[in-house]
């Protein structure tokens, strides 16, 4: 194996193993690597739907960036999923410092659909307990590193 490729795998790895200690098993996630290549490709990290995740470990960041997710936007329809978000790594820094990129018309589907979402819970939560679980539950989430 080329160490280029070493590098990338081990950035795909530390990936997995970042966010499924973040994720936990809740909530249907279960972040794994898929290796494929070539025109039918569906991106480096599943398990993490709505998205999938294109990996860059490459010395150029903006390379990485551009690269991650041109191929992310093009992996996400032969994976079914309606986002693609490239993870490039930063050096010396944790996973959790790396970088997530998508693009603003992703970004605002994205917030669309967060939005869709606590609107339906404040409508469906007459007692207000899903609310505020809810709300503690993400504060919570600011304070877990990954």
């Amino acid at each position: 194996m080329s160490a280029n490729k070493s590098k990338g795998t081990k950035w795909e790895t530390d990936l997995v193993k970042g966010l499924g200690g973040f994720f936990g098993g809740r909530a249907g996630f279960a972040p794994r690597r898929v290796a494929q290549e070539g025109f039918k490709d569906t991106g480096d990290i599943h398990g993490i739907s709505p998205f999938i995740g294109q990996a860059k470990n490459w010395k150029s960041w903006e390379d990485a960036m551009r690269e991650g997710l041109d191929g992310a936007e093009k992996q996400k329809v032969h994976a079914g999923e309606p986002f693609g978000v490239a993870f490039v790594k930063r050096v010396r820094k944790p996973v959790g410092k790396g970088y997530a990129v998508m693009t603003v018309e992703t970004w605002a589907r994205l917030v669309m659909r967060l939005a869709r979402a606590e609107d339906l819970v404040y409508r469906l939560d007459s007692s207000g307990d899903a609310v505020a679980a809810l709300e503690a539950e993400s504060f919570e989430d600011l304070s877990r590193p990954i």
